[in-house]
């Protein structure tokens, strides 16, 4: 198993470049297959996910081909196969937007309940409600989630949650659909935004997408088109945050700074100085940070995914804090590898109690998560001595050349694969 090991005390320092979002380009994937043409992707994080879910893509016999690491182009005119196989779905939750996109082309998909990160219970109730709503018939059967119909037929749906997955699956479903389906209480997400206007560039006509109300007149068919994927909003704000813990200067680039102003807004509240561009953001943190109240919320408030990442940071600031998780109930598991850097936290339910410390010291922490990952690596830049985070595999799930771009800031960070690396490393840092 491959783990981080970070010498930790540097302030990060210098520009990094952000890559595409990770969960748009998940749902704009299963979404090419839907026409019989040739479609051309850009900007697509090099991530494991991403790399998985065109496995799944390929396996059912889609025409899939790494143009370069960023640009694939996805032809559905060979599939043959409306049945996805598990090994796909343990790896990745996001493999149940194929659920959507085949339920729209073929009327009918065989996909297996979801896996991906272990952060709580995510049911997919509301994508089967939706699903039903557009007139097919959802079964469970020997752990898979089978939909048919002989048409499906547009409907009024009112989402129980604001649910993103549920959202974008529906309205994947909708846009082959006969007739008008109008979504109520649909996620407002920018990845939202991205999958309907890929879509609509397909031929689709989906009108409403970054408001509660999504409006789809479903059409025959879908035809090719070029795409580029939006920037990480979670990628951008992990390394905004990393500049706060650390004390830092890090500009991030090729952002889009508006789908970043919940994230903006607690680095101001807390004490760093935030400087906006057309298409990057500055933070600099050149004072001791101080104390803040956060609660995620569906966009746009707080993300749930940026949520670890301000908890570390606020670890680290003046005064007791509180974090109130109110989108999954299993989100504080990094909370214990955090206390054993030294850091005052208490979790009491849906919240986190924090009382900020002077330092962190370096210690051995596992990922249980991809953000939480994300956030131990954070903790490990502004500890004091050496820290390994172990499971590392979860962080790479999200995040292209995570160690290169934080050495590239000045970190000194390594990704190593046996004890006696780590001794190596150990031994240089001194």
């Amino acid at each position: 198993m491959e783990q981080y090991v970070i010498k930790g005390g540097n302030p990060l320092v210098g520009e990094v470049d952000i890559a595409g979002a990770k969960n748009a380009a998940l749902a704009i994937l299963s979404a090419a297959i839907m026409t019989d043409e040739t479609i051309l992707i850009e900007n697509l994080p090099d991530v494991r996910d991403i790399n998985v879910l065109l496995e799944a893509i390929a396996e059912i016999g889609a025409q899939v081909e790494r143009v370069d690491k960023s640009t694939v182009k996805i032809n559905g005119s060979t599939i043959g196969n409306l049945s996805v196989d598990y090994e796909f779905i343990k790896k990745i939750r996001a493999s149940y937007y194929l659920l959507g996109a085949l339920l729209g082309k073929y009327k009918h998909a065989e996909v297996p309940l979801p896996g991906g990160c272990n952060i709580g219970s995510r049911p997919i109730d509301q994508h089967l409600k939706g699903f039903r709503a557009l007139g097919a018939e959802v079964d469970i059967r020997h752990g898979a989630i089978v939909a048919k119909a002989e048409n499906l037929h547009g409907s009024h749906i009112f989402l129980d949650v604001v649910s993103v997955g549920a959202t974008i699956n529906i309205m994947m479903a909708a846009s082959m659909a006969a007739g008008r389906t109008i979504i109520e209480n649909a996620a407002r997400e920018p990845h939202v935004v991205d999958v309907a206007n890929f879509l609509n560039s397909m031929g689709a006509n989906i009108k409403g997408a970054g408001t509660d109300v999504i409006r789809i007149r479903g059409v025959e068919k879908l035809h090719r088109t070029e795409y580029s994927i939006i920037p990480d909003q979670i990628e951008a704000g992990t390394f905004m945050f990393a500049a706060a813990a650390t004390g830092g200067d890090v500009t991030v680039r090729n952002v889009i700074p508006k789908h970043l102003e919940a994230t903006t807004a607690k680095l101001e509240e807390i004490g760093c100085e935030v400087e906006e561009f057309d298409d990057a953001v500055r933070v600099r943190a050149p004072h001791k940070l101080h104390r803040t109240h956060v609660k995620t919320l569906p966009y746009p408030g707080y993300p749930t995914d940026m949520q670890p990442q301000i908890a570390v940071t606020l670890a680290l600031a003046e005064g007791t804090s509180i974090v109130t998780e109110s989108i999954f109930e299993n989100r504080f598991k990094y909370a214990d590898e955090l206390s054993r850097m030294g850091a005052n936290i208490k979790v009491e339910g849906n919240s986190a109690i924090i009382d900020g410390v002077k330092k962190l010291t370096g210690a051995r922490v596992s990922a249980p998560d991809l953000r939480a990952g994300a956030a131990l690596v954070i903790a490990g830049l502004a500890a004091e001595g050496v820290t390994v985070v172990d499971d590392i595999v979860y962080i790479q799930r999200g995040y292209e050349n995570f160690e290169e771009k934080l050495r590239s800031l000045g970190a000194e960070i390594e990704r190593v694969s046996s004890e006696k690396e780590i001794q190596k490393f150990r031994l240089r840092v001194g």
